[in-house]
């Protein structure tokens, strides 16, 4: 259990809350009111949460963070279904919560259940560090937002705001390493996101003053290139000049023409060649020989590529096969790509979302929010969906280190991103 000086500590240090820099209305108001005496509750199920392993590939772990969030879902109303995916994508399955009605706009909201955090990996529980931060695996990325969407709707549902509401909550079991193929694993997440017109993402806040409006894409490729083996004295005569040569030439004009393009951004991670190359493309590593005086027949390159856009993506691909077919002498290259991600452009309607939310912000006494630089992020559940609907995303708990050991939450920022969170739902519900 979390002691009294935690809770406490919640409420004061980062935010000056006058009554004077407020202009919320009466039910708004109270609904602030609401959040704030179901803070014990609600630090209570973040702190139980993230005391249970659930990294992607701890099955057992994701389905009872997922049996816990659902559990008080139920309690607000909601209709609670575990979509399970095919025995051969190895992964837990996914929470959906809803509430089908005809008021306001029809609401998706985005967490998921899964961390980088793999039972065989040493376990950080949740821990107070100071009186405005605490650790834990999952904190922030994204306990941390998730038990900022069931408070949310907690306080919204006490206040009466639920009602003839239509909002569902999806919890992926696998954000963080999605089944392969995607196609399969995000299925049923992408039929339901269409039948909504905003998706809400609840991912770590970069600020508070921060909010995403754009998430780059990710996808990969593959490098292979091919030479005649020969003794080095030839080489750049009639030797030819090897695969290494070749691949190099590939990767620096790669940096070349495309390194100045704003988000695009692409990354060789492994580059292996020589005179004897085994890859194991599923394992990502591989087996090489090779001798000074041997003329390297045979190169692989592996990389990502990220992007802000299906159109930039495309473009690039399209200049990394122009730069490929230009063989040095003695060499042929091949390059093919595989898709991740898809990308949230920065739309019209993401960013109208964003000034809503700066509203309500400026409204709570909080200060204006901005989008921020999609460079900064990576990408995420949303991006399946980015094409159907407004998006907003960012909108969970704030803190540092995610994906590593020592993850943290700014306790005293926590409480407010829960109010801001409901007030903007009530104000979507209502329009």
């Amino acid at each position: 259990m979390l002691k009294k000086t935690l809770l406490l500590a919640a409420f004061v240090g980062a935010f000056s809350f006058s009554k004077a820099q407020v202009n919320l209305s009466a039910t708004e108001s109270a609904l602030l009111a609401k959040v704030e005496a179901s803070m014990p509750e609600t630090w209570k199920l973040l702190e139980e949460s993230v005391n249970i392993n659930s990294g992607t590939f701890n099955i057992a772990g994701v389905k009872k963070v997922g049996e816990m969030y659902a559990k008080e879902l139920k309690k607000l109303g909601f209709t609670v279904e575990w979509v399970n995916l095919p025995d051969s994508l190895k992964r837990a399955g996914h929470l959906v919560a809803y509430r089908k009605g005809g008021k306001g706009k029809k609401i998706f909201v985005i967490g998921h259940l899964d961390t980088v955090f793999e039972p065989d990996m040493p376990f950080t529980p949740f821990t107070k560090l100071n009186d405005s931060t605490a650790t834990g695996q999952g904190v922030n990325d994204m306990k941390g937002g998730d038990v900022v969407i069931i408070a949310a709707l907690k306080a919204l549902e006490q206040q009466g705001l639920l009602k003839d509401a239509n909002i569902t909550v999806y919890m992926t079991g696998d954000e963080e390493n999605a089944g392969d193929p995607h196609e399969v694993s995000r299925k049923d997440f992408i039929e339901r996101a269409k039948q909504h017109d905003i998706a809400l993402a609840f991912e770590t806040a970069t600020s508070f003053n921060i909010i995403t409006t754009a998430r780059r894409g990710a996808s990969g490729w593959q490098l292979e290139v091919e030479a005649s083996q020969g003794h080095s004295s030839g080489v750049f005569g009639s030797g030819g000049y090897g695969s290494i040569y070749e691949a190099s030439r590939i990767i620096n004009s790669f940096r070349e023409r495309l390194s100045g393009i704003q988000y695009l951004t692409f990354n060789p991670g492994l580059i292996i060649g020589g005179s004897e190359v085994n890859y194991n493309e599923s394992k990502q590593n591989g087996l090489v020989s090779g001798k000074t005086n041997i003329i390297s027949p045979k190169t692989v390159v592996i990389g990502d590529l990220r992007f802000i856009s299906e159109q930039q993506k495309n473009s690039a691909r399209d200049s990394m096969r122009a730069i490929v077919v230009n063989n040095l002498p003695g060499t042929k290259a091949y390059i093919r790509f595989s898709d991740g991600i898809p990308a949230m452009p920065p739309t019209q309607g993401n960013l109208l979302l964003a000034e809503k939310l700066s509203e309500v912000s400026q409204a709570m006494g909080l200060g204006p929010v901005s989008p921020g630089n999609p460079g900064l992020r990576g990408a995420g559940d949303i991006s399946y969906v980015a094409e159907y609907l407004n998006c907003l995303d960012g909108l969970g708990a704030s803190g540092r280190g995610a994906h590593a050991p020592g993850e943290t939450i700014k306790l005293n920022e926590y409480p407010f991103l829960i109010k801001r969170a409901a007030v903007l739902i009530s104000r979507l519900i209502a329009n």
